[in-house]
């Protein structure tokens, strides 16, 4: 047995059969887990391939936006960007790359659990101590401290989100997804939770009857299921957004990721919505390879959109990543990269190359069987 699948055996005969939640926390992060040893997005090497990780064109859509919103503040300096679940730092390198109006009032910050995948980030991205990305500052007379201008872009690294509030924007991109989330099925007397227990050696599903406290939760995400519909209950989010909302004074969330309708998620199943990916393909059942790849759910929306305004979120935009994208300018983008290739096609230069990889990232990140339909939701409080 790995050491992860043994970690959560001990902790299944030491408690009795554990919450799924508990179960994808240790398989992602515990000793060994798949994110501790640097796994995740990107191509070779990496297990799957998210919409920065399809080249640069992503990033420099993203810090439009960015400067969409940082021109609707009043252009502040400094200006915070927290990226949550920012992984080995691709979309963070490639919206520095860009060159936005905002990068000399910047402060971008990189919050990734995942130890090894900080490390990495230092290969893409120079990475300042987090003092940085708030100052430097200087006190005039016995006046409040005054911070310097101009310094952008500084960018930083934590595990977690800033302890701190300020204005800004929070961006997570595939993240949600990933988010601590329970088990439910519905039965003819209510909601019971699919636990992970153990049977002859063996990681099983346990029933076992839903606390009063997740039925609460459940009925957000679906109040009148049918009988036999199993759904996700990510109780990780509404934790997520309530610490969004105390550091975020005044701002923007965006969230990119897999979601769907409560109804979608009944009729797709748990097959459909509860997904494990390695090396670029799709994996095997959760309970057989824990620690050995990614475990990921459709988000449902309506629970989504429920428990960011109990936080204090206001849902703004809430539609595809096609259409956003596409709000942003990557048609023309897209225009002017093929005029170019096509002028250059018959030298073939390194140019040329470039501006075909733009047409081809464009193609993948609007496609609607993929990268494309991913839902995007803009918040502000």
């Amino acid at each position: 047995m790995s050491a992860v699948r043994d970690a959560v055996v001990a902790r299944i005969r030491r408690e009795g059969a554990i919450p799924f939640d508990a179960f994808v926390d240790v398989a992602l992060y515990g000793d060994g887990g798949f994110f501790t040893r640097a796994r995740g997005a990107g191509r070779a090497g990496r297990d799957f391939v998210t919409s920065p990780e399809v080249g640069p064109l992503f990033g420099a859509l993203v810090a439009r936006a960015v400067d969409e919103w940082w021109h609707a503040f009043d252009a502040p300096d400094p200006f915070l960007v927290i990226e949550a679940g920012a992984g080995r730092g691709r979309l963070a390198a490639d919206v520095l790359a860009a060159q936005p109006d905002c990068a000399t009032a910047l402060r971008y910050v990189l919050v990734e659990r995942s130890a090894a995948l900080r490390r990495a980030q230092r290969e893409l991205v120079t990475v300042e101590p987090f003092e940085d990305a708030l100052g430097p500052v200087v006190r005039v007379d016995d006046d409040a401290p005054l911070p310097v201008l101009g310094m952008g872009p500084i960018v930083t690294a934590l595990d977690d989100l800033p302890a701190v509030a300020f204005d800004g924007v929070v961006i997570a991109n595939e993240l949600l997804d990933n988010l601590p989330f329970r088990i439910v099925e519905r039965t003819r007397d209510g909601w019971t939770e699919v636990r992970v227990g153990l049977r002859d050696g063996d990681l099983v599903e346990a029933l076992v009857p839903a606390t009063p406290e997740l039925v609460i939760e459940a009925n957000l995400v679906m109040l009148d299921a049918p009988v036999g519909a199993r759904l996700p209950v990510p109780l990780g989010i509404p934790d997520w957004l309530h610490r969004c909302a105390v550091a975020l004074r005044r701002g923007v969330l965006l969230v990119v990721d897999y979601a769907a309708t409560a109804d979608q998620l009944v009729a797709r199943g748990p097959d459909g919505w509860l997904r494990t990916y390695r090396k670029h393909d799709r994996g095997v059942a959760p309970l057989l390879a824990p620690g050995e790849q990614d475990i990921t759910i459709d988000v449902p929306v309506e629970y989504l959109v429920r428990v960011a305004a109990r936080a204090g979120f206001r849902l703004e935009r809430d539609g595809t990543q096609a259409d956003w994208l596409a709000d942003l300018g990557i048609d023309q983008l897209t225009s002017a990269a093929r005029e170019q290739w096509d002028a250059r096609a018959h030298v073939g230069d390194l140019d040329a190359l470039r501006h075909r990889s733009r047409v081809t990232e464009a193609a993948a990140l609007v496609d609607p069987a993929g990268l494309g339909a991913h839902r995007v939701l803009v918040f502000t409080r």
